[in-house]
């Protein structure tokens, strides 16, 4: 049987859903095929969203009108702003999530999108015809017609996994693995690799010493993940921490030779930024300890996430080892971690819109893509679900730059740099962080997913008033005028250095020991205006303090935007034949030829290709 369709998502992970709602939201008839209808967007891992820079995805995907914000709120069991002691680029919001529920509002969300179907079955063969992807077959023998498709497996082609000894074919544990499907799409050109990935054993919360363990409680202020208001109606819990000891650390030493990782079973590798325990052991030798969070995974079930305890050792080494942890010398077991391998793609064969440019109308999102995290997933799949949208309209694509969103820099870091390890996104590779904060996610995005057609009028209006609030307020604190007499007691009070003279209000405001709420209390006109905003006031008044403090360095750090901008607007794809500039380096040939970048800007960011060789190709371009 023949299903017709414009867009076709396989895979029903965080880049699957993402892809999906946003493709049918944009008016496009949609399916997505997932092996298992009840598994749609399940936490494989952490069940958490959110953390360093990745928090800040969630908000972009948010502000574009995506979903992961609103369904992390609504399955939300604790919430925390991370780096909250650093400067405002570098806060981060991160969420614990009740895994069962998460995974049942995102399928709510989606069967309930018009344009929207489900098909549950395994993708076997991607169907290419004249050089374009024009559908797949599946394990049952359907047979699903696209304009376009998109492959969101995430660890599910030829997945393979591995708990000491004992090899499990699978995508997750009692899952099948992918068959077929990734040497379907290497036929025709598309370079694959291998990486690995791994997750820690589930404990019973009730054989746990809870008297033995450091609590950890989340925040309860304003701050959420999505714009839209959703509230975090769950029970909100506290995580656990414990430590690990020389007697944990004997036992996984010991152990060594039979872990995959290191008796050669397991030949791909793994993520640098997320190590299993036997790898702390071995990299960090001289440490006698190392921390462990106790996560809940759901508001009333007993399952307990050992965050920092990911392992593919034997089973038996793993409970052994736990149970020297004193919190934990009952610890009873659901099941023990493991370590998966499974095929990605290279994504430098891919456009900053997330399409191949070996196979046209072809899309890869998510861990495909050598990436490993469920946001840098989500983001992803929403580029390529907007941009496989427009392209059945023959519209123009919709690329994010790296001065305008995480996401933007997380795709040219893919396609310009590729891959030697799975991916993840931390605020140190975005060049311009000050300007890509998670409070102006929406400042920065909703008016341009708005004028595609995917982010709702409704949003719009919000970010639109939202604006008026930010600047009414920065107004009246940048003109209105203060007297010495009338606030050095309060300056005192804030533990900051009284006036010799009056000033503008702005001017006390950009001090480190004071905030626009802290001076309200003896500034009566500023206290009015603050009394004006109403529910949103404590949203505006960060957004604006913020400005008001670092207008310096976001000014900047614009100034530098703009200054590269004038190499992103020299466009260079297929206007040279690398391979005869004898001018540019070797690698430089070899690496340009390769990727065969847009613009001078992403050529500059090749690895390989040095300054010189850019002055070569500006003279070759201005010509």
């Amino acid at each position: 049987m023949v299903f017709e369709y414009d867009i076709l998502v396989i895979g029903a992970g965080h880049a699957g859903c993402e892809a999906a709602a946003a493709a049918a939201n944009l008016g496009k008839k949609t399916c997505l095929v997932t092996i298992d209808m009840n598994k749609i967007a399940q936490m494989s891992c952490n069940p958490a969203i959110g953390g360093i820079a990745k928090g800040q995805i969630v908000r972009e995907i948010d502000a574009l009108g995506g979903y992961t914000g609103i369904i992390t709120d609504k399955a939300s069991i604790q919430f925390r702003m991370l780096n909250r002691s650093k400067g405002p680029a570098m806060w981060s919001p991160r969420a614990q999530c009740d895994r069962m529920k998460f995974s049942q509002y995102w399928r709510e969300a989606l069967e309930n999108i018009p344009n929207l179907h489900i098909w549950q079955d395994m993708a076997t063969q991607l169907i290419v015809e004249n050089g374009k992807a024009v559908g797949v077959k599946t394990q049952t023998g359907a047979e699903f017609r696209s304009v376009c498709t998109i492959i969101t497996a995430g660890t599910f082609l030829n997945g393979l996994m591995h708990i000491g000894k004992v090899q499990i074919e699978g995508g997750r544990v009692a899952e099948p693995a992918a068959k077929q499907l990734t040497e379907s799409i290497t036929k025709h050109g598309i370079t694959a690799g291998r990486m690995k990935t791994g997750t820690p054993v589930r404990l019973d919360k009730r054989s746990i010493d809870m008297t033995l363990v450091e609590i950890q409680e989340g925040d309860n202020d304003f701050h959420s993940f999505s714009y839209t208001g959703t509230k975090r109606n769950l029970k909100q819990l506290p995580c656990w921490g414990c430590y690990t000891n020389p007697e944990v650390h004997k036992i996984l030493r010991d152990s060594l030779d039979d872990s995959p990782l290191y008796n050669g079973q397991i030949q791909s590798i793994g993520p640098r930024y997320c190590p299993s325990i036997e790898t702390k052991i071995v990299t960090f030798a001289e440490r006698d300890r190392h921390l462990l969070f106790l996560e809940p995974e759901g508001e009333t079930t007993q399952e307990i996430y050992v965050n920092g305890f990911s392992s593919s050792l034997p089973m038996e080494a793993q409970l052994t080892a736990l149970q020297k942890i004193p919190a934990l010398r009952n610890a009873v077991a659901y099941r023990p971690g493991y370590a998966i391998e499974y095929d990605y793609f290279d994504p430098t064969q891919l456009s900053h819109t997330l399409e191949s440019k070996i196979v046209e109308n072809l899309y890869f999102a998510g861990q495909v893509n050598g990436t490993t995290g469920y946001e840098e997933a989500a983001g992803q799949g929403l580029i390529a679900g907007i941009n496989a949208a427009l392209k059945t309209d023959g519209k123009e694509d919709f690329v994010l730059r790296r001065n305008e969103a995480y996401i933007g820099v997380l795709i040219d870091d893919l396609v310009t740099k590729g891959v030697d390890e799975p991916y993840r996104m931390f605020t140190s590779r975005a060049e311009y962080r000050i300007l890509l904060r998670s409070d102006n996610a929406d400042t920065r995005l909703t008016e341009k997913s708005y004028r595609i057609g995917l982010a709702t009028k409704e949003r719009y209006e919000r970010l639109q008033q939202k604006r008026e609030k930010i600047e009414a307020l920065k107004q009246f604190i940048e003109n209105f005028s203060i007297k010495a007499n009338l606030i050095n007691e309060g300056l005192v009070a804030l533990g900051t250095t009284p006036l010799t003279r009056g000033c503008k209000l702005s001017a006390i405001i950009e001090r480190p020991q004071v905030t626009i709420e802290t001076i309200a209390v003896y500034i009566q006109a500023l206290k009015r205006e603050l009394e004006k905003l109403g529910n949103d006031r404590d949203e505006i008044v960060e957004a604006a303090e913020i400005e008001i403090k670092y207008s310096g360095y976001i000014e900047r750090e614009k100034e530098l935007a703009e200054k590269m901008m004038r190499l992103e607007n020299i466009r260079i794809k297929d206007k040279f034949n690398y391979n005869g500039i004898e001018s540019l380096s070797t690698e430089a040939r070899q690496k340009l030829t390769a990727i065969n970048p847009e613009t001078l800007a992403q050529a500059s960011r090749i690895p390989g290709v040095s300054p010189s060789d850019i002055n070569v190709l500006l003279v070759l371009a201005r010509k």
